[in-house]
């Protein structure tokens, strides 16, 4: 079986088959040149040589001439890009003569797209911790991820909520309704210490994260490996008054739950379907619109259908309107 083949990196990444080597190469003095055959890049580096007086054999360089000559290597990497920016500057010196328009700072660019789950929640953990007032968050039904990942993910959002939370910040966060019995989404709150509320609706947006009112964090594509930081202040203005809106018509879920009321029989889930029911919805969008699935939204409707007297999809859309259960009803200001 032939050997594995030796990975491509830089001297200043020196592999760890090659630093024993070296080492080696360093108390015995000496090394057949077969040996580097398990880590050539000794000799691509320059750290090995043949030996004068024997081809056959290497000898090592000392590490101080090593080091001395790589750092002149990137020395000269240096001066060649700071050359190369000399040269852009000139290019562009006289078109920047043409656009005489005021040039923007970068650092205050008000979207930002980044990518990947560990930079969005990176750049989410560097904003929570300069923040010092409240945190909004709809948190939609969770895609499946290995209980590892779930369990990381968790413990990070915990530090930054609580270290929120010491800094006499407020957090709240909009569910949807099939998650408010969810035993992790009640353990996670009360292991909180502070000013920590939840609620839930059948229906919520799509992730969204807003920090002191003044940054957002939203998803740019369906897996959420893509997120888009906003700081205009107009947007952001936007998604707290969405958020605000879908808060005062949520159900309070902690720190004391609120049995949500069903008056005729009618429970506020079957509520919620016969209006998906209305639109002319498939059971399997009104699962997926309501976070269940297909099977249990059925029982719903068969229960829904029940209570009207219905014997049809048609007929059951009918008696919904006729029934007035979703009329719109008055509520607290």
């Amino acid at each position: 079986m032939s050997p594995a083949p030796h990975p491509e990196h830089g001297a200043a990444e020196l592999c760890s088959a090659g630093t024993t080597l070296y080492e080696r190469a360093l108390r015995d003095g000496r090394l057949p040149a077969e040996a580097a055959d398990e880590a050539p890049c000794l000799v691509d580096f320059g750290l090995l040589h043949p030996a004068v007086d024997d081809p056959g054999r290497l000898e090592p360089v000392a590490p101080a001439t090593a080091l001395h000559r790589l750092l002149r290597a990137t020395a000269e990497r240096i001066a060649d890009e700071r050359r190369r920016e000399e040269r852009l500057a000139e290019s562009f010196a006289p078109l920047m003569r043409i656009d005489d328009r005021p040039a923007r700072p970068a650092d205050s660019a008000s979207i930002r797209l980044l990518s990947g789950t560990e930079r969005i929640n990176r750049a989410i953990t560097e904003t929570m911790a300069a923040a010092s007032r409240e945190s909004l968050c709809v948190q939609p039904p969770v895609r499946r991820v290995s209980h590892e990942r779930a369990e990381a993910a968790e413990a990070i959002a915990m530090v930054r909520d609580q270290d929120l939370l010491d800094r006499g910040g407020r957090i709240r966060t909009l569910y949807q309704h099939t998650h408010r019995h969810l035993p992790l989404a009640h353990a996670r709150y009360e292991q909180l210490n502070g000013d920590v509320e939840a609620r839930s609706l059948d229906e919520v947006t799509d992730r969204l994260v807003v920090i002191d009112r003044t940054v957002a964090y939203v998803p740019a594509n369906p897996d959420g490996t893509l997120a888009l930081e906003v700081r205009h202040p107009a947007l952001v203005s936007y998604f707290v008054t969405t958020f605000e809106r879908f808060w005062r018509l949520a159900t309070p879920m902690y720190p004391t739950a609120v049995q949500q009321p069903s008056p005729g029989g009618i429970t506020a889930r079957q509520r919620a379907i016969a209006g998906l029911l209305v639109e002319g919805h498939t059971d399997s969008v009104i699962a997926d619109r309501l976070g269940m699935n297909v099977r249990t939204a059925r029982v719903h409707i068969a229960k829904l259908a029940a209570t009207l007297g219905s014997e049809s999809r048609a007929q059951l859309g009918y008696l919904i309107g006729r029934s007035g259960i979703l009329d719109p009803e008055p509520r607290e200001p």
